[in-house]
């Protein structure tokens, strides 16, 4: 499977194992850091520009936005996984049939989306508790923002594909560019044309446009089993159907998070507009804290796919336990560093002392107890790289969704503090990472039986 594109990917299954999850993994945290400055520059145009209640409404549509797209982004993880491991048994016609099924998938997915945000975007925002004084202005965001579906799972789907034959490198090089672009066209539409909520997600669809033509074009000029062909897109209901069953229980899993997350906000938006302001900006940083635990997280995906392909237990064992020690190190240290210097960092978003007071209230739970999450989605990925996505989805909705609710719902009107709503976030982090560890390790130990071979041809 050479190609002209084989100088930005790594062969995971031969040579030094713990250089080349490095090697890896820090395209992907540098991406993601990258994301989130372009996405805290959307918060600050906002903070520093714009009224409060605008900085609040895009605040209460992130639960919201995760909400509707997670299904179909978990798809893009199902992707990630078949590619891997027919990648890893090298077996390229079923490469090239899944790259076609699945960005088909998601065009179709996109343009379903877009309707569905647009129709369910009030009543959604309003079943919340949102504000009268942020209502209509996260309404606006979000039907701006869901008009670019179609290049949001493009590019989640177009990425997912080049990360499960190494290449982390040329989607960070894209965002980059895309990156800039959104930044410039944010202070544009605000400054200029004083369109707050609807400049700034106007500015991320099209950036998010122009990541998505990228990896197209970067698809459709590989040389090897990736390459994209306009002809040869279609659904192929074998593969169609591999990838339901890897990505729909880490989509739905996705889903319920939101809805937890919405439980969350909810109880949020009942402490006021500064309350809600001061959430989001810490949101904003907690998503710095997260790139450790979501770079690892795709990275054991990749990794143990690949070596499930390729027949190679020994090394899927260390990427794991690789995996889980550099999440849990770099959720740590980030986590504490953000902490100490907190009041200064939530100013740039928003120097009002009471939105920073609030703020700090979350980071003070959350930023010390970070590396449980990093745990949890290490393990997460592990067992769905193995092929195993249906019993983590199902541990994870009731280890972290439904215990969480729970927690909103009896524990915390015993003492409606935000300190004591932050807690449900490190105790189901902890409950279900030990769950999904103990199904990890029984896994494991089965790697060697001959039903965990390659994945059987379609």
């Amino acid at each position: 499977m050479a190609g002209a594109g084989n100088k930005y990917q790594i062969d995971m299954c031969r040579g030094p194992l713990f250089g080349k999850i490095v090697l890896f993994s820090v395209p992907l945290m540098l991406s993601g850091i990258l994301q989130l400055l372009f996405n805290a520059a959307d918060l600050v145009v906002i903070g520093r520009f714009a009224p409060h209640e605008a900085i609040a409404a895009v605040g209460a549509t992130s639960s919201l936005t995760g909400l509707i797209i997670n299904v179909f982004i978990g798809l893009s993880i199902g992707t990630n996984v078949l590619v891997a491991n027919y990648y890893g048994a090298k077996e390229r016609r079923n490469v090239s049939r899944t790259v076609h099924t699945a960005i088909l998938t998601a065009i179709i997915g996109g343009i379903f989306l877009t309707g569905a945000g647009v129709v369910l975007a009030r009543p959604l925002l309003t079943l919340m508790g949102t504000p009268d004084n942020v209502l209509d202005k996260a309404c606006l965001y979000m039907w701006v923002y869901f008009s670019g579906m179609p290049f949001i799972m493009l590019y989640n789907f177009g990425s997912a594909i080049m990360r499960a034959v190494g290449d982390t490198r040329r989607p960070l090089y894209f965002l980059l560019f895309a990156g800039i672009v959104n930044v410039a066209l944010n202070l544009f539409f605000v400054l200029v044309f004083h369109m707050d909520v609807a400049g700034v997600a106007l500015a991320t669809v099209i950036a998010q446009g122009i990541a998505a033509w990228l990896v197209l074009r970067c698809l459709g000029q590989a040389r090897d089993a990736c390459r994209l062909r306009r002809r040869n897109l279609r659904i192929d209901p074998v593969i169609l159907k591999r990838m339901l069953w890897i990505g729909l229980p880490a989509g739905i899993q996705g889903m319920f998070f939101s809805i937890s997350n919405i439980t969350i906000q909810s109880s949020v938006n009942s402490f006021g507009s500064l309350a809600m302001a001061g959430n989001t900006a810490t949101s904003s940083l907690e998503g710095f804290v997260y790139i450790g635990s979501n770079a690892f997280h795709q990275t054991v995906v990749s990794f143990v796919g690949q070596n499930l392909g390729g027949g190679r237990y020994d090394r899927i064992r260390r990427s794991i336990l690789y995996c889980m020690a550099c999440s849990s190190v770099v959720c740590l240290v980030m986590g504490v560093g953000f902490l100490l210097d907190g009041r200064r960092l939530l100013a740039v978003y928003n120097s009002n002392p009471e939105v920073i007071a609030w703020g700090m209230l979350r980071m003070k739970v959350l930023f010390t107890t970070y590396f449980l999450c990093g745990m949890m989605d290490v393990v997460s990925g592990a067992l769905r790289g193995l092929g195993h996505s249906v019993m983590p989805a199902v541990i994870t909705l009731i280890g972290v969704c439904v215990l969480r609710v729970v927690w909103v719902c009896t524990v915390f009107p015993l003492h409606p503090t935000m300190g004591n709503l932050m807690l449900s976030y490190p105790i189901t982090w902890a409950v279900t990472a030990a769950a999904n560890g103990l199904y990890l390790y029984w896994v494991c130990r089965r790697l060697s039986r001959p039903e965990y071979g390659v994945v059987k041809s379609a």
